[in-house]
């Protein structure tokens, strides 16, 4: 491809709206172009990277007898009704909704697990066609309220989502391992150090999931990782260790309580503020979330004042409707005294497992109280790891402290079992004994467009881009300096340049007539692993300059050398 008739433009300066790397090199090397908030046209070359990368997902779920589809993006909302999806994510997020003449109404899909399962169902009918995985590379939409960093975080997004369908658990798992696996062999391939965790499942649901991270300077996840064992878990889903008291607490003695008039303080930051004492720090006081658990229970959960919440799936915070429901705990003053007696349940974090004393609402507006002992004056029902893992804590598993990795999600895999099966019409079939059973199923999906900004972040210098020889663009960055005054270059760039693109060679030929330094620029900025220099001098020595851009290094080879001893940089 020559250069004078690429639609590739190149950009000196990022834009104002670019504040990470591959979003500015994505940008100014002519890759993609913002189309609005979150929204990219991939241009020829950024489309070639994406191509590059679909390709070893296909070649990979492929090989371990996965089948590619294509789902329709437009789903009728009655699907998503029969899910009990449509309520979860409400309209909020999924805002992207058309309606036909005849008053059918659509939803831009964002996932597939509804319309995958409708479509499996409607095919398999026994035992013995089972187990199916299916795979598709589609355009998602999100209503993300946030679109920031390119392609790390859009409304539109190009993502590889697969399903499996099996007999039993324990045929689900085992489809599970090989996607899994598979998953391991894709990244590697796409030259990315990608951490499997723990995670949540969020909207999507399944007891068991994993988020494949990859350690990156500008990711907005963390996640926990154990250097004794080797445990790692989203800092969503993450646990420490720690010793619960017996129930309800140990009985505790001390002077009584005091409560203290503090106006205008719902929060730990205006207590603390108020008391204006180094004694009273955010550590002492007992953070009190009025939440409802996964089976709709009033329940108050503390943990101290230093520590924020990891609400488990499935709970929520109280809404004002609660609040309502519930006069005793007054927002922004509540305490966990009396609370059982109101029909709230009581859970703790195991750091609130000391007899105290706390600072914590009054269950009063405009009141805190002091000196309040756990065993005496509060009891709780339940213990456990409800406060978000920080450096230092103890692994949950070995007891070693644990650190924290900021990363970027790749991809999220889910057991679903039959979370979807069990509430979708017909989604089931004829078992080995003859009994009607259900679909145990597996979701896996790797966000493909975001692949492209993980990569570019993780390879790239400061002079550009640096692509992997399995993503680049064109193996061959072919330059010729000086050919419009010089036409023995020209002459001997074009036929180095069909000799090797006869021999199987993708090269990006720069013919155009600009400056050498623009040429050079562009090269580093590209990104190409093999530049290829012609010039007047090399030329009358029968020569061509090799540069391999990933490691700086330059050599002479001869214009005739075979096209392999030259793509080989």
């Amino acid at each position: 491809m020559r250069m004078s008739a690429f639609l590739v433009r190149t950009l000196r300066e990022a834009p104002a709206d670019a504040e990470v790397a591959s979003h500015q090199l994505l940008v100014r090397a002519g890759f993609i172009r913002r189309l609005a908030s979150g929204v990219y046209t991939f241009l020829p070359l950024g489309l070639r990277v994406l191509h590059r990368i679909e390709a070893v997902i296909r070649e990979e779920l492929d090989a371990v007898g996965c089948q590619e589809v294509l789902l329709p993006a437009l789903h009728p909302i009655e699907l998503w009704e029969q899910s009990g999806r449509a309520a979860l994510f409400g309209s909020d997020a999924l805002p992207a909704l058309t309606v036909d003449g005849r008053g059918g109404t659509f939803v831009l899909g964002p996932t597939h697990e509804e319309v995958v399962t409708a479509t499996v169902a409607a095919e398999v009918d026994s035992y013995r066609q089972l187990p199916q995985t299916v795979y598709q590379i589609q355009v998602k939409f999100r209503d993300e309220a946030r679109p920031r960093f390119g392609l790390l975080r859009t409304r539109e997004l190009i993502m590889c989502d697969g399903y499996s369908f099996d007999v039993d658990k324990e045929a689900m798992q085992a489809s599970y391992r090989t996607v899994y696996d598979a998953y391991l062999r894709i990244f590697k391939r796409l030259s990315l150090d990608v951490a499997p965790v723990e995670a949540q499942s969020g909207a999507i649901g399944g007891d068991v999931n994993h988020e494949f991270m990859v350690p990156s300077v500008v990711g907005e996840d963390w996640f926990v990782r154990c250097g004794g064992c080797g445990y790692a878990a989203n800092v969503e889903a993450a646990e420490r260790a720690g010793t619960s008291p017996d129930a309800g607490g140990p009985a505790a003695e001390g002077p009584p309580t005091v409560e203290h008039h503090t106006p205008g303080c719902p929060g730990i930051e205006d207590v603390v503020a108020h008391f204006d004492d180094s004694v009273v720090t955010h550590a002492s006081l007992l953070k009190s979330l009025a939440v409802m658990d996964d089976e709709g229970r009033a329940t108050l959960l503390l943990l101290p004042g230093d520590r924020e919440a990891r609400l488990p799936s499935g709970w929520r915070l109280f809404e004002e409707s609660d609040f309502a429901a519930h006069p005793t705990l007054v927002k922004g003053y509540i305490g966990p005294m009396g609370a059982q007696a109101a029909g709230v349940q009581v859970v703790a974090d195991l750091g609130v497992a000391r007899p105290g004393p706390w600072i914590t609402g009054a269950n009063r507006a405009d009141h805190h109280t002091s000196g309040v002992l756990l065993g005496r004056d509060f009891t709780v029902d339940g213990w456990g790891s409800y406060a978000v893992v920080v450096d230092g804590d103890p692994c949950v598993r070995c007891g070693q402290p644990v650190g924290l990795v900021r990363s970027v999600e790749a991809a999220h895999t889910f057991q679903l079992g039959t979370k979807y099966s069990d509430v979708m019409p017909g989604a089931s079939f004829v078992a080995e004994d003859g009994t009607e059973a259900v679909f145990s199923m597996g979701c896996y999906g790797m966000g493909v467009s975001r692949l492209v900004a993980v990569v570019a972040e993780e390879h790239h210098d400061d002079k550009g881009l640096v692509w992997p020889e399995a993503l680049a663009p064109f193996q061959v960055h072919l330059v010729a300096l000086g050919a419009g005054r010089a036409p023995e270059v020209a002459e001997a760039a074009d036929a180095l340049h069909d000799r090797l693109v006869a021999a199987g060679v993708e090269v990006l030929y720069d013919d155009r007539d600009v400056s050498p330094g623009v040429k050079f620029a562009d090269a580093d900025l590209l990104g190409i692993p093999v530049r290829l220099l012609v010039g007047a001098k090399g030329v009358a020595r029968g020569i061509v300059e090799v540069r391999r851009r990933s490691t700086d290094e330059e050599r002479e080879a001869s214009l005739d050398a075979p096209a392999a001893d030259l793509v080989a940089g």
